[in-house]
C-alpha cells in the first residue's frame, strides 16, 4: 500500500508536449521535486511510528501510523492503497499533527476503475514538512494468552507464568510497532474482513463498526511504556503494563516489536510465584464414564500473588515437580475463559489413571408391591446397596469429589459424609493419603408408581 503525490498540473501539461526542449524542462522539474514527494507506506522510511491496538474477542485491530510528508502550498492529492491486505477501507482517516490549522482534508474519494485505492485532496497553507497520522482498522492480527503452571511436588502451590502470542495474517508487515492488547468484548455491525473486500470500496467512510470506532479512537488512554526501545538483544525481558479502561482492560507491551505478515511472536506477560493451589479429583459416571478427572483450582486475587488484572482467555499447560531435584513432568493442558479479578479458576486436566474409583452393586431388591383394581402392579419400592471404592496410587495426599446421581423419589442411607447438590445428585468428599484405599457404602431406596410421595 502507498501514499503518493503525483506530478503537478504543469508537469502533466509538459508530458503532452513534443520535442527535446519539452522533455528537458520536464526532467528539470522532476529533479526539483522534494525528496519526500513520494512516501511508501509499506517500508520503514515512510513510516515514522506505528501503534497496533489488538482485540482478542473479535478480529479487529486499530492501526495508528505517523509519518512526515512534504506538502506543496495549495491543493495536494494523496493516494492510499491497501492491495493484498485486510484493511477496512471504510475506516481509513487522515489528519495533520503539526500545522493542523493550515492543513485541511477537502474530500476523500475512491477513483473509478482503480481497485483498493482511495485518494485524498488536501489543501495546504504552507510548503514544507508536516507530520500526519493515518489510522484505520484491519483484520488478520490476533493475540492469545498462554500460561505455564509449574506445581510444587506436593501440588499445594505453583508458579504461574503468562505470555501473550501475537499473530499477523493481515498481509501487511508492521515494523518497530508499539503493541497494545485489549481484553473485552465489543459488537461489530460488520466484520472487518468483509469490509476489506473490493465490493465495499465505494462505501462512505466510517461505516459498519458499531461502537468500536468511538471506543478505540477516543476512549483508550495512552499506555505507559517503560524503556521503549528497538531490539532487545541482551536486554531484560520487556514488561507488559496493564491498566483498566471501563469494562475493558488494556495491556501495553514495553518497547517495540516487528511483526511481519505470516509470523507469530510470543511476549512475556507476568510471573507469579507461590500461588496457593488446590489439587483434587472428580468422579461422575454420567459425565466421564469410569474415568477420574484431575483438577487444579486457584483464585485470581492478591492473596494468591495474582489479582492485579483480569486474566484473558488462553491455554494452560501444567507441569509438576516429580523429584527432589525439581524434574518437571507434564500433567495436562486446559483452556480457560476470561478470568475477572477475585474469581476462582478451575482447570480440568483430563483423566489420571493413578486415582481410581470402582462402584459395585452389592444388593438389589424389589418389595412393597401395590396393585390396582385390575390386579396389575401399580406401586413398588427398590432398594440398592452400593460399595464405592477409591484408590490413591500417588505419593501425595489427594481429595476425591465423588458424585452419584439418582432419579425418582429416593432416600439415601449412609454413614459417609455427603452433600445433596440438587434433586438428583449427591456429593461425597474423600481425603486419601498416599497409596491409601477407602470405601463408602450407601443404600438408596426408590419409590415407584403409587409408592412415590405425592
Amino acid at each position: 500500500m502507498g501514499l503518493m503525490q503525483p506530478a503537478s498540473r504543469d508537469a502533466r501539461r509538459m508530458l503532452s508536449g513534443r520535442g527535446r526542449s519539452g522533455w528537458l524542462a520536464l526532467l528539470a522539474m522532476v529533479l526539483a521535486l522534494p525528496a519526500l514527494a513520494r512516501v511508501e507506506l509499506d517500508t520503514m522510511p515512510g513510516r515514522d511510528t506505528v501503534q497496533l491496538t489488538i482485540y482478542n474477542s473479535v478480529d479487529l485491530t486499530l492501526v495508528r501510523e505517523t509519518r512526515f510528508l512534504t506538502l506543496r502550498q495549495g491543493m495536494n492529492r494523496l493516494e492510499f492503497s491497501w492491495a493484498g491486505t485486510l484493511i477496512d477501507p471504510s475506516s481509513v482517516e487522515f489528519k495533520a499533527l503539526t500545522h493542523a490549522d493550515e492543513v485541511e482534508v477537502v474530500d476523500a474519494s475512491f477513483p473509478p476503475r482503480v481497485t483498493n485505492t482511495l485518494e485524498w485532496r488536501i489543501n495546504s497553507g504552507l510548503s514544507g514538512e508536516v507530520q500526519v497520522e493515518i489510522h484505520y482498522f484491519t483484520s488478520g492480527i490476533s493475540w492469545a494468552a498462554d500460561y505455564a503452571a509449574n506445581l510444587a511436588r506436593d501440588e499445594k502451590s505453583m508458579t504461574l507464568a503468562g505470555q501473550v502470542r501475537v499473530s499477523n495474517q493481515s498481509g501487511e508487515d508492521y515494523e518497530n510497532a508499539q503493541i497494545r492488547l485489549v481484553v473485552g468484548k465489543i459488537k461489530l455491525v460488520d466484520e472487518i474482513a468483509a469490509l476489506a473486500r473490493p465490493a465495499h470500496a465505494g462505501q462512505p467512510m466510517n461505516q459498519g463498526l458499531g461502537g468500536a470506532e468511538l471506543f478505540m479512537w477516543k476512549s483508550l488512554p495512552e499506555g505507559r511504556v517503560f524503556g521503549a526501545s528497538g531490539g532487545r538483544a541482551g536486554e531484560r525481558p520487556a514488561e507488559i503494563v496493564k491498566e483498566g479502561v471501563s469494562e475493558y482492560f488494556l495491556y501495553t507491551v514495553e518497547g517495540r516489536d516487528t511483526i511481519p505478515s505470516g509470523w507469530s511472536k510470543r511476549l512475556p506477560s507476568f510471573t507469579a510465584v507461590d500461588v496457593p493451589l488446590a489439587s483434587y479429583y472428580k468422579y461422575e459416571k454420567e459425565r466421564w464414564g469410569g474415568q477420574v478427572m484431575r483438577y487444579y483450582r486457584f483464585k485470581n486475587d492478591t492473596a494468591s500473588q495474582l489479582g492485579r488484572e483480569p486474566l484473558p482467555d488462553g491455554s494452560v499447560k501444567a507441569f509438576r515437580a516429580a523429584s527432589s531435584d525439581q524434574l518437571q513432568v507434564f500433567t495436562g493442558r486446559a483452556e480457560v475463559k476470561y478470568i475477572p479479578i477475585n474469581e476462582t479458576v478451575e482447570l480440568e486436566l483430563g483423566p489420571d489413571p493413578e486415582v481410581l474409583v470402582k462402584p459395585e452393586l452389592k444388593d438389589w431388591r424389589k418389595d412393597d408391591l401395590r396393585f390396582d383394581q385390575d390386579g396389575q402392579v401399580a406401586g413398588w419400592t427398590t432398594t440398592e446397596v452400593w460399595r464405592v471404592e477409591a484408590l490413591n496410587s500417588r505419593e501425595i495426599e489427594v481429595t476425591v469429589d465423588l458424585r452419584r446421581n439418582f432419579s425418582g423419589d429416593w432416600t439415601l442411607k449412609t454413614d459417609a459424609s455427603n452433600e445433596k447438590m440438587d434433586a438428583n445428585k449427591v456429593k461425597f468428599l474423600l481425603s486419601l493419603k498416599p497409596r491409601e484405599k477407602q470405601a463408602i457404602t450407601y443404600e438408596v431406596v426408590t419409590r415407584h408408581g403409587l409408592n412415590a410421595t405425592r
